[in-house]
């Protein structure tokens, strides 16, 4: 693994912090229907993404993943600007506007989605992971999913074929405790990560609020796929400051649930340890908190004078036949 070092830290918080604000800015966008359909935000996971990328090869890895999407691609490379494009449903997006928020997705970085059916995305993490056997790629695909997720009967079979065909997959659940609205405590009788031991597979649970504690055990389970021994399972506990999606009344827990959790908040364990060892300023750090900022608007401008996509683009995206008959 890369070595973790004060730059790395500070890496850390800037991209995070950026992330943060991206997804601040997406709300204020739905709240003013200028973002339609379904919304889900990444608020208080950062320390997930920021850790899980710097354990990958970034030049051959991939990731999977279900409909919180907007972050993940951002972290493994992609412009957040043709991010923010494609939820604004404009042509200069990743899938053309024609994917929206659910439906993030980028080949030339490795990043498979972005799906809407729930644990839909896990056999088809394993599927890539397959291929990349079969070819001999040498690469590692990160398939992650909610504990809701871990309900689905596919994932089952996938952790059984996974381990049986030593797949070159890392299974990553981001546990923010409530699925849609239903507690892990109410929906299992085991803690998450023990469905992994149930095949034999590697499963560990890890602090989802320090990245780099997810980085050090990604980096383990990725190196153990790679080197041909099978698969493993995390189960990163990590909590989202806001709802399930934008239509979630948040019922289902506490005001002061979610005020105890912000006080684990990691981007502001970040910025506090940086203080506290003097790896940089307050000065420097609200400079670049300042700068993050000028960066989202570039994005919401980019976004906004960006044409929506035409009525033949819409074709030409799903249909690979030019003469298909039913056009």
């Amino acid at each position: 693994m890369r070595e973790i070092t004060t730059k790395t830290y500070l890496k850390w918080f800037r991209d995070m912090f950026f992330w943060r604000k991206f997804e601040d800015k997406c709300r204020s966008l739905y709240l003013k229907k200028k973002i339609r359909g379904f919304l889900h935000l990444y608020n208080g996971q950062e320390a997930v993404a920021a850790g899980i990328t710097h354990a990958m090869d970034m030049s051959k890895d991939n990731i999977i993943t279900a409909y919180r999407c907007h972050i993940l691609p951002i972290s493994m490379g992609v412009d957040p600007k043709k991010i923010m494009a494609e939820l604004l449903g404009k042509r200069t997006g990743t899938s053309h506007g024609m994917g929206g928020s659910m439906h993030i997705f980028s080949k030339k970085y490795r990043f498979y989605g972005g799906h809407g059916i729930v644990g839909g995305q896990i056999p088809l993490g394993a599927g890539i992971a397959f291929a990349d056997k079969y070819f001999n790629r040498n690469s590692v695909t990160i398939t992650i999913m909610g504990d809701g997720a871990v309900r689905q009967g596919s994932l089952h079979e996938t952790l059984n074929m996974a381990m049986i065909w030593k797949l070159p997959v890392v299974f990553i659940c981001e546990n923010n405790k409530y699925a849609m609205g239903t507690s892990v405590e109410r929906s299992s009788n085991i803690p998450i990560h023990k469905i992994g031991l149930s095949y034999g597979m590697p499963s560990y649970s890890v602090d989802g609020m320090d990245p780099k504690k997810i980085a050090q055990a990604t980096y383990v389970a990725i190196e153990r796929a790679r080197s041909g021994q099978g698969s493993s399972f995390l189960d990163i506990k990590t909590y989202r400051f806001r709802g399930h999606s934008m239509s979630d009344s948040e019922s289902y827990r506490s005001k002061y649930e979610v005020l105890l959790y912000k006080k684990n908040d990691p981007i502001l364990k970040l910025k506090n340890l940086i203080l506290k060892n003097k790896w940089e300023t307050i000065e420097k750090l609200n400079f670049i908190e300042n700068e993050v900022k000028k960066d989202i608007e570039s994005c919401v401008d980019f976004a906004e004078k960006s044409d929506y996509p035409s009525l033949n683009e819409m074709y030409n995206v799903v249909y690979s036949e030019t003469n298909y008959p039913f056009l």
